[in-house]
């Protein structure tokens, strides 16, 4: 097990990584899958088939291993519309009586301005302060105990999940996590090569809010510009030309692969003797910024211990056709 102020810490929003456990998708049992239970998982699109774009030429995080672009062939699947929402984690808590990870560690991490004057003295990340380890934090009680009241919305994505919870509701309605490949061809809406689901335009701290991201000077201060100071809910903005809805923003998506980088330089592969075993995340979430952590974009990736669990981390399931 890793103590948590050993890990690469580097992002903003790319999830703080606790290493929790054994650190392996292995130590949780899945559920059998649930034939026809496709509706649970909110109003699954069909994406069609084809020769997928994987990554970008226009690299912005090199260490990521976003480039290079590439073409994957990818077969046509069911995707949520949205993200597994709150209510829909609920039912198949009722259900099956799941227990979160971060119920059974008894912590979870959430960002400074959100934790809660009942919460006392918390732990941060060395070198990403703002992440804080809140006792009694999960997926009820967003910021901490008592605290589901007040930011606990049915229709909003269910957060502090990990990627063996993510996998265990995936196998419960009948369905998987996604590829790499598949999360980014579904993103692009049959665009091809854009940066974003709605094409290329940026959004900004004034008047183009396109998804829901940070504005303003990360962590210090949010505008909350676009309205939203945390998650929105899971069927906010426009939806991509696919009819899928916040596949970038609102919070990270977990992917059934593994973390890995294509091109590797000395350093990035000394990084990543440290995370063997960690998954990919993709999508970015409500406290990305372009002047820090600018992953809001398809391309763009993240490597996190799949027990760990945070207050901007979700997913989506897809379905074999």
């Amino acid at each position: 097990m890793t103590d948590k102020n050993d890990r690469d810490a580097e992002g903003c929003c790319t999830g703080p990584d606790a290493a929790k456990g054994s650190g392996g998708a292995e130590s949780v049992t899945m559920p059998p899958p649930v034939p026809g239970r496709r509706q649970v998982a909110g109003h699954a699109v069909q994406v069609p088939g084809g020769r997928a774009y994987v990554g970008t030429s226009l690299t912005e995080i090199a260490d990521d291993g976003e480039g290079p672009v590439r073409r994957v062939g990818v077969k046509p699947f069911l995707m949520g519309a949205t993200s597994v929402t709150n209510a829909e984690f609920a039912a198949f808590v009722e259900e099956t009586g799941h227990v979160s990870e971060a119920e059974r560690w008894g912590w979870s991490f959430v960002f400074w301005s959100d934790v809660p004057a009942s919460a006392g003295p918390t732990e941060g990340v060395v070198g990403s302060e703002w992440w804080r380890r809140v006792g009694g934090a999960n997926w009820r009680d967003i910021h901490g105990p008592g605290t589901a009241d007040a930011t606990w919305n049915a229709d909003h994505p269910v957060v502090h999940m990990s990627w063996n919870d993510a996998a265990c509701y995936a196998a419960w309605v009948g369905g998987r996590l996604p590829s790499e490949a598949e999360w980014e061809h579904a993103a692009r809406g049959g665009l091809g090569d854009v940066r974003f689901p709605w094409g290329d335009d940026e959004p900004d701290d004034t008047g183009y809010f396109p998804c829901n991201i940070w504005q303003g000077r990360f962590p210090q201060a949010n505008s909350v510009a676009d309205g939203h100071a945390g998650t929105a809910p899971a069927r906010c903005f426009e939806p991509n030309g696919f009819g899928l809805y916040n596949m970038v923003g609102n919070v990270w998506e977990w992917t059934d692969e593994l973390y890995r980088i294509r091109s590797l330089k000395k350093r990035v592969q000394e990084r990543l003797k440290a995370m063997q075993g960690y998954r990919l995340s993709k999508g970015g979430s409500f406290l990305c910024h372009r002047s820090y952590c600018y992953r809001y974009r398809i391309a763009a990736r993240s490597g996190i211990s799949p027990d760990s669990t945070a207050a901007h981390q979700g997913f989506r399931v897809v379905w074999d056709v």
